[in-house]
């Protein structure tokens, strides 16, 4: 759209420049005070230009910087506006590029204000010395476009005027991204990046390095705001904070706050958009105060500006644009006469005025006597002859070819080739890509919506030791490219402002260490917080992470690692000492060898040897319980127990030597195994149903998995063992009934006071079973089924052996007999 529009505002001059030199004539009524350069007469065309020649100046007392109501010779925007008249007379000479037009000029000093902006465009439109708008006043050659206003609040209000008119507008320095806006600016366009670029090269350094706490300073300007606030949307998303956002006044008026903020603040990176101009104050007053150890972001606008040539800016990093050398120019500037105009006249007076150094990085190196105008001036070493960094001078140039192509193409369009629908050249309702190409650099501009590339070198401050500055490209940015391949920077060939060869911290808060996490401060920014220790079983990477139901947190919580597998093994202290107890039912061998004794046969062999088979059972039932749990052990383990101590007590409860002596019990003579059927039908429904299986408890204990046998029903457990305690409570109440039998050896009170101690060890282990976790709950239930068969076995058969052993000589028929 913008070529069409720059097109078409090159025609619509041209028509409006011929009927108002035919129809009307204008005369002169005020003559409009602004220096400038001015070449119209004879001349095909006219292209109009716009520079900040002069600049505010301020001087600096002892306690204060004050403004004062003056304007000072800039050298470096000079050097801008002699670009201008060198590209001119370089197409003028060209057979190629407008062979039959011979450009004219007229360039105006903006002094970067806005009102003198304003004032410049409207003259330049009334074609007089003098601002009346809406009207064309002169009878000279047409006006083709103005190139310029210099800054992007220059050209923002220049733009808005000729885009009323349809006015094509090119600017060589104005790169706020609200120019973008067609609807606002139809007719603008530029050679230098959009500021959209740089916000994103900028948010992507400070990302590279690793800066969450930085500094903002932006000028009081669009150019300012806008860059700024672009910078800081997409910092801010990436997780950065801003420091302090501080505003460059376009007066003196708080230059010693925001000195005061920067020495304060402990953001060590500070981000700047703004124009030397408007940065030069503070950083003069920076240098006063001897403020260091802050690295400084440079935008295009100063990134290579000697204005903010001093050592405290040592290391800085900046986006400049495209750097080119321009062949011939050095000696155009050279060649410059004093006494051509009045400017040419003000610079060599600024030069003498400026002998004693008042220019401070500006001018350095001027011989004695300089003052006459006609000394050479190769021997001037300033800002003005400094052609190592042409960018923004080489923007002015590309800016003035721009316009020079724009006006071929509409002086060569042929119709039925033309660039508009129908290829048509006179009726504007469509265009084609407009291409540029420069000489000397062989460079190929194409204007996007009225943008180009967004291309930037990234420029490094380095000092050397006697003071001088070097401008070392360490790498660059491409907008265009893939988002990875955007950024390049050669981190090796940075010089930082401090010794160390490393890129400077600048965070609020430092890191977290492994094992802690972020605690936010109240009503501070995110990138200051407190580090909070993990809790067990978190681990950290950007915050406390829980691990896994298998995992649990290292004791530095950096790793999350397998949890302790936990189960009463074998090989143990604790479960070598049960297996041994276990296996103590081997004394049975004794009764074995003694089968046929009187002792043995008065207390039914049969029943001895089944009560010490149940007995076997229930120490055996107990090696189950020992080693990993699974599913077939903790079926056997239960059921075993469960089958053992009904076996038993039903033994018991059919009597020894009681059971002549009391009929009711005779009779579970015979029945002896109904008890165990009952039981035994009980536990196979138990395991059709809701067998125990083997599970994985982790809630147990935190580091710990636990390996344990579930029950799979409580109901059914609680069933089968209340069985077995009745079981016991009826032997017990027999026991004791029968307990004053007459008899050399009844058993009555043996088998009482075993019931008993099995009574006290259940009774006992619930509570301890209770309140114990992991394998000790395990060694718990071992110790109570150890403790209640060893009890039954030692008062039930200690006796004997102690007769069988120590007392053979009692082991007699005599000894056995109620007699």
């Amino acid at each position: 759209m913008e070529i069409r529009h720059f097109l078409l505002g090159l025609c619509a001059f041209c028509l409006f420049h011929r009927r108002a030199s035919a129809e009307s004539t204008c005369n002169l009524k005020a003559k409009f005070n602004l220096s400038g350069y001015k070449d119209v007469e004879k001349k095909k065309v006219v292209i109009g230009g716009m520079f900040p020649i002069h600049k505010r100046i301020q001087s600096k007392n002892s306690t204060v910087i004050s403004l004062l109501p003056s304007f000072r010779f800039n050298f470096r925007t000079f050097r801008w506006t002699q670009a201008m008249l060198f590209a001119i007379n370089e197409i003028n000479k060209r057979e190629d590029l407008l062979p039959n037009t011979d450009l004219g000029y007229v360039i105006y000093d903006s002094c970067f204000t806005i009102s003198k902006a304003v004032e410049g465009t409207l003259t330049y439109l009334t074609g007089q010395d003098e601002a009346v708008p809406n009207y064309r006043c002169g009878d000279g050659p047409p006006l083709a476009a103005l190139v310029g206003a210099g800054g992007s609040d220059l050209s923002i209000a220049t733009a808005r005027i000729l885009g009323l008119y349809h006015f094509p507008q090119v600017s060589y320095s104005s790169t706020c991204s609200a120019l973008e806006s067609k609807f606002q600016f139809p007719t603008f366009l530029r050679t230098i990046p959009n500021d959209k670029h740089q916000s994103t090269a900028i948010a992507k350094m400070v990302l590279h390095f690793g800066w969450t706490w930085v500094g903002t300073i932006a000028a009081d300007d669009d150019y300012g705001k806008y860059g700024i606030k672009d910078f800081k949307e997409q910092v801010e998303e990436a997780g950065v904070c801003i420091s302090f956002s501080e505003t460059l006044p376009k007066v003196n008026k708080d230059i010693q706050r925001i000195v005061q903020t920067v020495v304060e603040a402990t953001a060590k990176i500070i981000v700047v958009f703004s124009s030397d101009v408007d940065l030069s104050p503070l950083i003069t007053e920076l240098l006063r105060q001897n403020v260091t150890n802050r690295t400084w972001i440079a935008t295009e606008a100063w990134v290579t500006s000697a204005l903010m040539m001093h050592s405290l800016l040592g290391g800085t990093l900046g986006f400049a644009v495209k750097r080119a050398s321009i062949p011939g120019f050095q000696r155009y500037l050279l060649d410059m006469d004093p006494y051509t105009d009045p400017l040419t006249e003000e610079f060599w007076e600024t030069v003498c005025l400026d002998v004693n150094g008042t220019l401070s990085g500006e001018v350095r190196g001027l011989p004695d006597g300089l003052c006459t105008g006609c000394e050479s001036v190769a021997k001037l070493n300033n800002t003005y002859f400094d052609v190592s960094q042409l960018r923004i001078t080489y923007s002015v140039y590309k800016a003035v070819y721009a316009v020079a192509h724009a006006l071929h193409n509409l002086e060569h369009c042929k119709e039925g080739q033309g660039p508009f629908n129908g290829k048509d050249c006179a009726d504007i309702t469509d265009f084609e890509p407009w291409q540029v190409s420069l000489p000397h650099t062989d460079e190929e501009i194409y204007f996007d919506k009225g943008d180009v590339e967004g291309f930037y070198e990234i420029i490094n401050w380095q000092f050397s030791s006697n003071g001088e500055i070097s401008y070392v490209i360490v790498g660059h940015y491409n907008g265009s490219a893939a988002p990875e391949d955007r950024m390049n920077i050669l981190n090796d060939s940075i010089v930082w402002n401090s010794e160390v060869l490393e890129p400077p911290r600048s965070v609020c808060s430092e890191n977290c260490q492994p094992g802690t996490r972020k605690g936010i401060r109240q009503g501070e920014p995110v990138c200051c917080f407190d580090c909070i220790p993990c809790a067990d079983g978190e681990i950290n990477a950007r915050e406390c992470i829980l691990c896994g139901v298998d995992d649990w947190s290292n004791d530095a919580h950096d790793a999350c690692v397998p949890k302790i597998i936990e189960f009463l093994a074998f090989g143990e202290p604790l479960g070598i000492t049960f297996l041994f107890i276990a296996l103590l039912f081997l004394f049975k061998v004794v009764f074995i060898m003694n089968v046929g004794t009187p002792l043995v046969k008065a207390n039914d062999a049969l029943l001895s040897f089944s009560l010490l088979f149940s007995l076997v059972v229930t120490f055996l039932c107990s090696i189950f319980f020992l080693g990993q749990p699974q599913n077939w052990s903790c079926m056997t383990s239960q059921v075993a127990l469960a089958l053992g101590f009904a076996f038993c007590l039903s033994s018991i409860m059919s009597g020894y030597t009681l059971l002549p002596h009391c009929v009711c019990v005779w009779a579970f003579y015979k029945d002896i195994f109904s008890f165990l059927y009952t039981q035994g039908i009980a536990c196979g429904v138990w395991l059709i149903m809701l067998p125990p299986h083997s599970i994985k408890n982790t809630s147990a204990k935190n580091i710990k998995i636990i390996l344990e046998c579930d029950e799979g029903s409580v109901v059914f457990i609680c069933c089968i063992f209340s069985y077995d305690i009745l079981l016991a409570l009826l032997a017990f109440i027999f026991a004791f009934i029968a307990r004053k039998l007459e008899d050399n050896f009844s058993e009555g009170k043996c088998i009482t006071f075993g019931m008993l101690v099995f009574f006290i060890v259940w009774i006992s282990f619930v509570p301890a079973y209770l309140s114990t976790r992991g394998k000790f709950m395990v060694a718990v239930q071992i110790f109570a089924i150890l403790a209640s068969s060893f009890g039954l076995l030692t008062c039930i058969f200690l006796p004997k052996c102690y007769i069988l052993l120590v007392k053979p000589e009692c082991n007699t028929e005599e000894m056995m007999s109620n007699d």
